[in-house]
């Protein structure tokens, strides 16, 4: 893992945000998410450097976009945000994962 990928799975481990139960490098279809919450389909993603990359920008977004038509919501933050700011990435992560919850008990 990368220190930033250290630093937020030290955050959401063992259900310390809101309960939630997120895996760790998990097999998301056909790739690979940082971190994923099975019970919400939610996939965060971490960025580094290289990700501002426009080829790599690209590939984020078509994989970004596949996830979603899967169903699955993704959320990606830079690693300078993590570093920077770790209670605004945990409050955006725990706002939609109560937005997903709250349309899940409305399908159901």
């Amino acid at each position: 893992m990368t220190p930033a990928e250290k630093k937020l799975w030290q955050l959401l481990r063992h259900r310390r945000l809101q309960q939630l139960k997120f895996r760790r490098q998990a097999p998301v279809d056909t790739y690979v998410a940082d971190f994923y919450c099975h019970a919400l389909q939610l996939v965060v993603e971490l960025d580094g450097e290289v990700h501002a990359n426009p080829q790599q920008m690209a590939r984020d977004e078509d994989r970004d976009l596949n996830l979603r038509c899967l169903g699955y919501a993704v959320l990606r933050f830079s690693n300078q945000e993590l570093f920077e700011r770790p209670e605004a990435v945990l409050d955006r992560i725990v706002e939609v994962a109560a937005e997903i919850a709250r349309n899940k008990e409305g399908e159901g």
